[in-house]
């Protein structure tokens, strides 16, 4: 322990040393930067009102093609980290009981990020999914936490080519990958991704189906930095720069997890001020999948600033997760859709979002699986709450039994 204090303020000395080079960021919120070789309709500042207005029409135009004749079927995904098992589980098992839909629209934030491009190709990709979410990722965290926070005092932006994450995410963006979405996208499917610009302080939806049809290296490399930004958590992996242009500047945006502004969502914030620009998508529905628990069962918090301080985030996490249920649980009303959702139950034995072991990770795959091959995942937002509530008063002990009830024979 001493060592490990000794060798932090050794670094923390050395970081007083060094200031890492970047590029400035746009000077506005809102402009016409994007990456090069991109449109600026690539990507969508969630509280641009006047951005959503021209963005809305060919967006909400093309789902409606893409879903034809039958009902708009939306997909959310939310992060939490390791947690992140058990969508990838949940989706399989849709998928084994003939019980999945294929969503119009797919929304991905930090480990949802990760998820959302297998979701939104389908069935075929489950394979890669599942390897994805259930392989032995402890070397994205192979050092103890006061080296991860000292190696990001000496190297903030870190060295993108020996990072773990972005080793694991670029491995799955294959030419491959880009060719299906970008096939999906030509079809009106639409597949958006979260990531939190620390510059602005805002959250930046991206159009990967945009991305992708740009195809060639270029495609590849931005849909993979999108991904690694957007699950990117500060002070465990390094931030992400883009590099976007104008017209006249070049500038760089650092973004990071998309969770630290927006933990889920179905449309951009400000479409909650436009109902008029909504369409009525009576029929439909939308699916959120909570990689979290949003209820725990109380313990005792150690008299530790860590502990402290890591039982505060979880809160506002958990807080703001509710917050955007509510949000949307607004917006089904106004689109005319039902919502149904998922999260991992309080009683469900989770000790942290960073346990990556292949132990936990493959036993939260196999529940979300098994409670959705067996017709047993979804909820009302009523009943997750009645049922966390009870969890949380008075817990099972006994194994945590599928979110929803058993399907009605």
């Amino acid at each position: 322990m001493r060592i490990g204090v000794f060798s932090m303020i050794c670094l923390g000395a050395l970081a007083g040393c060094a200031t890492p080079v970047r590029r400035p960021a746009p000077p506005t919120v809102i402009s016409e930067a994007a990456p090069p070789g991109f449109a600026p309709t690539v990507r969508l500042v969630t509280t641009d009102l006047h951005g959503f207005t021209r963005w809305a029409p060919p967006f909400f135009a093309g789902i409606r093609r893409a879903a034809g004749t039958g009902p708009v079927d939306v997909l959310a995904l939310s992060g939490g980290g390791s947690e992140g098992a058990f969508g990838a589980g949940a989706l399989v098992g849709l998928t084994e009981a003939g019980d999945r839909p294929r969503f119009e629209l797919v929304t991905g934030v930090s480990a949802g990020a990760l998820i959302a491009p297998f979701a939104f190709l389908g069935p075929h990709w489950d394979p890669e999914l599942e390897a994805a979410f259930t392989a032995d990722h402890r070397r994205l965290l192979r050092h103890p936490a006061w080296w991860r926070v000292a190696s990001r005092l000496v190297s903030p932006l870190g060295q993108k080519h020996r990072d773990a994450l972005f080793d694991m995410v670029n491995h799955y963006v294959t030419p491959a990958l880009i060719t299906a979405v970008a096939r999906a996208a030509e079809r009106g499917r639409r597949l958006i991704i979260a990531t939190t610009d620390l510059d602005s302080e805002e959250t930046v939806l991206w159009d990967m189906g945009t991305i992708a049809e740009r195809g060639g290296e270029a495609a590849r490399a931005l849909f993979r930095d999108v991904l690694v930004a957007s699950a990117s958590v500060p002070g465990v992996f390094p931030p992400v720069l883009i590099r976007v242009h104008d017209g006249n500047r070049t500038y760089q945006e650092m973004h990071v997890d998309g969770s630290v502004t927006t933990p889920v969502f179905a449309l951009p914030l400000v479409a909650g001020l436009r109902p008029h620009d909504l369409p009525a998508w009576r029929g439909g529905e939308v699916y959120m999948i909570v990689n979290s628990q949003i209820a725990r069962i109380p313990s005792t918090t150690p008299v530790s600033t860590v502990a402290m301080l890591t039982r505060s985030f979880s809160a506002s996490m958990t807080y703001k997760t509710r917050e955007a249920i509510l949000g949307t649980i607004n917006l089904t009303r106004n689109l005319g859709m039902r919502f149904r959702l998922t999260d991992i139950p309080a009683d469900f034995p989770v000790a942290n979002i960073v346990d990556f072991s292949p132990q936990f990770m493959r036993s939260l795959f196999d529940y979300g699986e098994r409670c959705a091959a067996s017709g047993r995942l979804w909820l009302t937002p009523e009943q997750s709450i009645k049922r966390n509530q009870v969890l949380a008063r008075e817990p099972s002990g006994r194994a945590t039994p599928c979110p929803g009830a058993a399907p009605s024979r």
